[in-house]
């Protein structure tokens, strides 16, 4: 059987090299895009090489990072500009093959197995590539060459920035097994600790691990690492419109201070639900499940879902929905960190919804949406705080 030929196209330090781009002189001093830093959610989410060389890492707190790079700029994210790179640099990729399969806004798969006669082997691909997206966009990217789509997220992880590792059936344990086991995709930072708690560190010792005590530390996931790691990964690349298909629509917020009784959490369900429901209308979607999800300030978790009444992009709906769950699984005086709504199992918005055997509630349904769609004018004309609930006036997150 030929082997498959599949890229990791990854851009580096993305949302920073656009910035970069367009403000040069960010480029002579450490600079990171980061969160807000008068919230709790503030973290750094890309930084410049000048900040890696000072120790900044993405994804930890702004005051961590500052505590290690005390002349650190940081600038506001701003992801719709972001997007429009993601965009340019997805039709680039999609020039050489239609089996593009993006991973988060900065990384895409390739798969190239038929495209070699057109353009040469994979690691030729991946030159063209990374020439082009530097000379016509002004990024670059690293780019792992393999038969599977793990070894090639690790390829191109493994050298940074802009190169080409090419991991091959008869190199990939001199690369790949010397790695931690962390550097491997869908081994977080509490899989590598039980990992490590049984004397596993490395993908190679993962690889060669016996497969029962795996299943008994990591459960089903254990044996599916081990393969990984073995290169045995057959998953297919899909294409870049069946990846792009809306399977959930959610927002979540990490407030300025800890919510403590069922009011509070009501108002921010409230700006939660008109961001999910706005949405939701935009994509021509209703969903038919509402899932809502509180942290504590120790980062507990609970998770509780619940069936709409009826396919729904209605906000009043997806508020009802939610403080029902809310009521039968929170009590006041439980502090609450963050808050996520999410809308689940969509339909299209045309699906046909069973009727009411009481048309006076089909009829004020209908003027419901009537009244949403009148809002989302109104907002896209004036800005989204032009109109708001009563017992959002007073709140002070977004």
């Amino acid at each position: 059987m030929i082997d498959r030929v599949i890229l990791h196209c990854d851009c580096n330090a993305f949302f920073a090299s656009v910035e970069c781009l367009h403000h040069p002189q960010y480029r002579d001093v450490p600079m990171a895009v980061a969160g807000d830093e008068q919230t709790r959610s503030g973290i750094i989410l890309a930084k410049n090489e000048l900040a890696k060389k000072c120790g900044v890492v993405t994804a930890e707190t702004i005051w961590q990072a500052r505590k290690k790079c005390p002349g650190l700029l940081l600038v506001p994210p701003r992801h719709g500009e972001y997007h429009q790179y993601f965009q340019k640099i997805n039709d680039i990729y999609q020039q050489y093959t239609e089996q593009v399969e993006p991973f988060g806004i900065d990384e895409s798969w390739l798969d190239v197995t038929g495209s070699q006669k057109l353009f040469g082997t994979g690691s030729e691909i991946a030159e063209i590539l990374r020439n082009r997206i530097r000379t016509e966009i002004g990024l670059t990217i690293s780019v792992g060459v393999s038969f599977n789509k793990v070894f090639a997220k690790l390829g191109s992880d493994y050298k940074k920035p802009d190169a080409v590792t090419v991991i091959t059936r008869e190199n990939f344990r001199d690369i790949v097994w010397k790695q931690p086991v962390e550097a491997m995709i869908f081994v977080g930072s509490n899989a590598a600790e039980a990992l490590r708690k049984i004397g596993i560190r490395t993908i190679g010792q993962l690889a060669l691990a016996d497969r029962e005590l795996l299943y008994e530390t990591l459960g089903k996931g254990g044996p599916a690492v081990c393969d990984f790691a073995n290169g045995l990964d057959e998953s297919p690349v899909l294409t870049f419109e069946h990846t792009h298909e809306v399977k959930s629509v959610g927002n979540g917020t990490t407030l300025p201070h800890d919510l403590s009784n069922t009011q509070e959490i009501r108002s921010c369900v409230t700006e939660l639900c008109e961001l999910v429901a706005g949405r939701l209308r935009s994509c021509g979607m209703r969903c038919t499940t509402v899932n809502v999800a509180l942290k504590d300030p120790q980062f507990h978790t609970i998770s509780r879902q619940k069936p709409t009444k009826n396919p729904t992009d209605i906000t009043k709906e997806l508020i009802e929905t939610a403080m029902e769950i809310i009521s039968a699984n929170y009590h006041d005086g439980k502090l609450v960190r963050s808050v996520t709504v999410t809308a689940q199992n969509l339909v299209p918005c045309d699906t046909k919804e069973q009727l009411s055997l009481f048309l006076q509630a089909d009829y004020k349904r209908e003027k419901m949406h009537e009244l949403e769609e009148v809002k989302d004018r109104i907002r896209k004309k004036y800005g989204r705080r032009a109109l708001r609930y009563a017992n959002t006036l007073q709140s002070d997150f977004e």
